[in-house]
């Protein structure tokens, strides 16, 4: 159940990174109270997941889906380019997550 949560509480860090695009530099109120709700679901979920995942592992876990997942988003979504080095780096983050998982 923990690695669930951990997941879920990565997709809500790449909803609040990828809507830090929309706020404007917070000064649209929509998209700024968005990006606050996602940020405290996606820290709360972590804190959840952590009770009983080592913490290294779930904050490498959380933090390393969340910045892959933002960069596909950019890349889909927002018109950012897609480069060869950028997908390699990708997939050397989604490896690393994968080593954690079965590493646990």
């Amino acid at each position: 159940m923990s690695w669930i949560l951990l997941i879920v509480a990565a997709l809500f860090e790449v909803a609040w990174a990828v809507g830090l695009k929309f706020t404007e530099g917070f000064t649209r109120l929509w998209p700024s109270l968005g990006v606050g709700v996602a940020l405290v679901v996606s820290v709360a979920l972590l804190g959840w997941a952590a009770k009983s995942l080592p913490i290294g592992t779930a904050y490498a876990v959380w933090t390393g889906l969340g910045a892959a997942g933002t960069i596909v988003c950019g890349i889909l979504f927002l018109g950012e380019p897609m480069t060869v080095n950028r997908m390699v780096c990708v997939g050397l983050i989604l490896a690393g997550v994968i080593g954690l998982k079965l590493g646990e």
